[in-house]
Formats: C-alpha cells, structure tokens, sequence
C-alpha cells in the first residue's frame, strides 16, 4: 500500500516543487531567472520562496557589489536532503505501478 503521508507537502505544491527542481539541479538562481524560468509573478513566487526559507529548505543570498545588489537562492543541506527523500518517495510510489 502506498502511504502518501511520506510526501512532503511543503515540496509537493506544484510552485514549490518547481522552485525545489530548479535550485537542485543548479545553485545561485536569481529572483528574477526563476521568475522567468517559472513564469510566476513577483507575489507569487516570493510567497513560495518564504515558504520554502521557513521550513529551512532554502537560503537567500545578497551580492553587494555593483550598483544593484543581486539576490540568489540556494537549497540548504535539509533542503537537499529533503528533497532527496522527496525524490525517494515518488521513486517508491512509481515502483509500486510499475515493477520490474
């Protein structure tokens, strides 16, 4: 039986997964490269970053050089490692379908 009480539902939320999915496979994205990645408003993704920073998943960033000060967001350790066991969980869930 499959138990999706293991999903983590901070992650699972299509925005989230997302932002989740772009920070992993490449630290130090912009503001404003994951909202034109995403095609998220200012509103919606900022809302979805805090999120993320308040469960420690993700960190911010600021650059101080230059004349605009540049913010880039990172996966943290937990947010790697839950995002990982994230993954592990849709793995289990996909070999529940489909076994060898």
């Amino acid at each position: 039986m499959i138990d999706f009480d293991q999903l983590d539902k901070t992650i699972h939320e299509k925005g989230r997964l997302s932002i989740m999915t772009l920070l992993a496979g490449r630290a130090g994205w912009s503001f404003q490269d994951l909202k034109q990645e995403l095609g998220m408003s200012d509103g919606n993704l900022i809302t979805h970053l805090r999120t993320l920073a308040a469960a420690g998943y993700t960190e911010e960033k600021k650059d101080g050089t230059g004349s605009r000060p540049r913010t880039t967001y990172h996966l943290t350790a937990a947010g790697k490692l839950a995002f990982e066991e994230y993954l592990d969980v849709l793995e289990s869930i996909v070999k529940t379908l489909r076994p060898d």
